[in-house]
């Protein structure tokens, strides 16, 4: 159960300004039903260009309908200059607070209010920059970058929480992932290699000894027998040439061991048993 402010509660129960200016000098729509969330903002200025009367209508939870009347409540007598520079940040702030899981409420009336400046400046709004990341909120990679870089995400949860990416099908957490790797400057983790039973490490120590090792010393007239292997200790007796060679030890460690390591596991230690 998420915690409220007393005031995101009061703002929920008791909202401010519901409703919709009919001959609005700006209008700014976000969201969607569908999606689960939309937001209407209309606002008039009066003669001295500041705001004198601003409503929202809006679909959505607590948090939407707490954020949207907190924000018609802070732009009252503000001029579009002063307006603009509303964050999300500030609105939450104004609320005491928000769960970080309904930060994307606040987003949504800051996108709302730009959309609102703009139509009255008569300025179109453009189309959304950047490649499409999420489909199910209509999302993409620019707007995820500046999520991360204004509010140092660094979470596909964190993501989903201010601007919804990644909050329905999922399949875009693999793309959301390799956004936050690259913002933050941290390389993907290689993926671990698959965890070798006992039976499949024997095996391929015995293809090793059978196929790379015995007959390397085979052409020198020795040879070497695997005697046990236990966890990563490999026990072998040298045989022929080999068990008689100054150099014998050379050859366990400088060869065999090290082929093991290269082709089996790197942590194998190759012993000789007397």
């Amino acid at each position: 159960m998420w915690e409220y402010s007393d005031k995101v509660k009061d703002h929920f129960l008791n909202p401010r300004n519901v409703g919709v200016i009919e001959d609005a000098d700006g209008v700014g729509e976000v969201g969607s039903i569908s999606c689960g969330d939309a937001l209407k903002l209309t606002f008039k200025l009066d003669d001295d260009k500041r705001i004198a009367d601003v409503k929202f209508q809006t679909f959505g939870c607590a948090s939407a309908i707490a954020s949207s009347s907190a924000l018609t409540e802070m732009l009252k007598g503000k001029t579009l200059e002063e307006a603009e520079k509303i964050t999300n940040d500030d609105i939450a702030s104004f609320l005491g607070g928000l769960p970080k899981e309904k930060m994307h409420c606040s987003v949504m009336g800051q996108e709302a209010l730009e959309k609102a400046i703009a139509c009255y400046r008569g300025t179109p709004v453009e189309e959304k920059e950047g490649e499409l990341v999420c489909e199910c909120f209509g999302v993409t990679d620019v707007e995820i970058r500046r999520a991360l870089t204004d509010h140092h995400l660094a979470a596909i949860e964190d993501v989903t929480n201010y601007i919804k990416a990644g909050g329905g099908c999922g399949n875009c957490h693999d793309r959301i992932q390799a956004l936050i790797d690259e913002v933050t400057g941290q390389a993907p983790e290689a993926a671990a290699p698959p965890k070798m039973s006992n039976i499949q490490k024997i095996r391929l120590i015995e293809e090793t000894f059978e196929r790379e090792i015995k007959p390397a010393l085979q052409q020198d007239g020795g040879d070497i027998e695997l005697l046990d292997v236990d966890g990563n200790r490999v026990q072998v007796k040298l045989r022929g040439s080999c068990s008689t060679c100054s150099a014998s030890q050379i050859t366990l460690k400088d060869f065999v061991e090290k082929k093991l390591r290269e082709l089996v596991l790197p942590e194998l230690v190759v012993e000789e048993v007397c």
